[in-house]
């Protein structure tokens, strides 16, 4: 009796996401503003419909070779915390902390104020259509959406959990409502938007490391299982099969709506638009024009939800491992939430969604991104190389990680020349994290900065309600 009451009160990140569960969470993190507002970045980038279309079939066929990257790193590496945690345990603290640092300060508030910007704009559509919505209703709207699902993730895992169970459901019927319709007018005969799909003159190739990258923000969502590992029931079989059978689902989704879009709308059309779903609902099926709107905007919540659920887990971890502030590691008494790592995201994405421009915010962010994901499966490599006694349950041919490392650091070498400003801003941003490693983790801060850090994470602590995680034994 003792120790059942010792079980159900001791405080720490229960196994509570389910196979069914991580599959909502990749789909729920996959499908949400990327495919309804990346259509414009791509073509815009690739020159035609045609080269559009291959660009999004390779977006997705590298997701998928990134996916099982990550479905191998998950079952090698026992630890939450995604691309953190694999480029700590295979590259070393160093580059693992410029990849926090980019994350905390670039990379996650840039990417969570798209997805609420886009989930604003959408949500408004059908209030001031034909006109487009007023950009500070926008921006209201966008931070009162990301407010409410931070206090989800705060209060519960579970309701959380449930929620990205609900949206996924949501989302794959918003894709249907524009495929479906798109699939009907192409059996009609639809069919002169797909004219000289392939004219070269239209294609800019140094410009395809920017439609790379908004493919690529569409389809980013594969690696949040690596976020929750400890969460997970049944890891080292769960994993793979959730990567695999989302990412294979949403390729085909994808290739399907851009299709439907390309059916009823031209380039110029694309182009135009600020919101590329609404423009397709106005051409191609009219009565559902305040309906597919809100599903969009369902499907955007969705990812603000699964990109909060997962990124709070990074900071959880690397205060864990030394290197965070120790109050990040902490968790709620009773709701067992990382709450300290949930709030921490507040101020910074606020300030983005104020200031910021979707497709601007989309470049700089991207090349951090993909810069640190390369880094990670290279340490897959490094790993199988310093490890060859480790039995994986799941293994990936070795062309997959060498592929997908050497096609994320062209992208990202590429993109310099084609955006310099944002890329500037975004490389500039990574190694500003130099100094404040070996100032602050290289080097032994002195006593005073430890009696001074102990009672701020106290104060918090107590004020917070929240407490180190406890060692499982059973």
């Amino acid at each position: 009796m003792g120790k059942d009451k010792k079980k159900e009160e001791a405080v720490f990140l229960r196994k509570k996401i389910t196979l069914l569960r991580a599959f909502s969470l990749l789909i729920g993190s996959m499908v949400g503003s990327g495919i309804f507002i990346s259509p414009k970045g791509v073509l815009k980038n690739s020159g035609t419909v045609g080269f559009s279309l291959v660009v999004w079939f390779a977006c997705g066929l590298l997701s998928m070779f990134g996916a099982l990257c990550y479905a191998e790193l998950g079952t090698r590496i026992t630890k939450s915390g995604g691309h953190y945690i694999y480029i700590l345990e295979t590259l070393g603290p160093l580059p693992s902390f410029l990849f926090l640092w980019a994350e905390f300060f670039a990379i996650r508030p840039a990417n969570s104020a798209v997805v609420s910007l886009a989930f604003g704009r959408y949500l408004l559509e059908p209030f001031f259509a034909p006109c487009a919505a007023p950009v500070p209703a926008v921006k209201l709207v966008s931070l009162l959406g990301y407010y409410a699902v931070l206090t989800l993730n705060s209060w519960s895992v579970t309701w959380s959990a449930r929620l990205q169970t609900a949206l996924s459901i949501i989302k794959l019927l918003a894709l249907m409502l524009i495929i479906v319709p798109g699939m009907m007018l192409l059996a009609q005969g639809h069919t002169k938007n797909f004219q000289d799909a392939f004219d070269r003159q239209s294609l800019v190739p140094d410009k395809l490391p920017l439609a790379f990258y908004a493919g690529m923000f569409a389809y980013s969502g594969w690696f949040q299982t690596s976020f929750v590992r400890e969460e997970l029931v049944r890891p080292e079989r769960n994993i793979p099969l959730a990567v695999i059978v989302s990412v294979i689902t949403v390729i085909v989704g994808y290739m399907l709506t851009n299709v439907s879009y390309y059916t009823a709308l031209g380039t110029e059309d694309v182009l135009a638009s600020p919101a590329v779903a609404v423009s397709f609902v106005q051409q191609a099926c009219t009565n559902l024009i305040s309906v597919v709107p809100v599903l969009v905007a369902l499907s955007c919540f969705g990812t603000m939800n699964g990109g909060i659920l997962t990124f709070s887990r990074t900071l959880f971890v690397a205060s864990r491992e030394g290197q965070w502030p120790p109050l990040f590691s902490m968790i709620h008494i009773r709701r067992h939430t990382p709450l300290p790592a949930v709030m921490l995201m507040f101020p910074l994405v606020t300030a983005m969604v104020c200031i910021g421009d979707i497709y601007h915010l989309l470049n700089f962010f991207s090349f951090s991104r993909w810069l640190f994901i390369g880094l990670a499966t290279l340490g897959l490599i490094v790993h199988r190389y310093r490890h060859p006694e480790l039995q994986s349950p799941f293994k990936v041919p070795l062309f997959v990680p060498v592929s997908f490392t050497i096609i994320c650091l062209f992208t990202v070498a590429m993109s310099i020349y084609s955006d310099p400003v944002n890329i500037s801003i975004g490389c500039t941003m990574v190694l500003s994290g130099f100094p404040v490693y070996y100032l602050l983790i290289h080097r032994k801060m002195s006593n005073r900065c430890h009696r001074l850090l102990y009672y701020l994470t106290h104060k918090l602590q107590l004020l917070l309600e929240v407490v180190q995680q406890e060692i499982k034994t059973y």
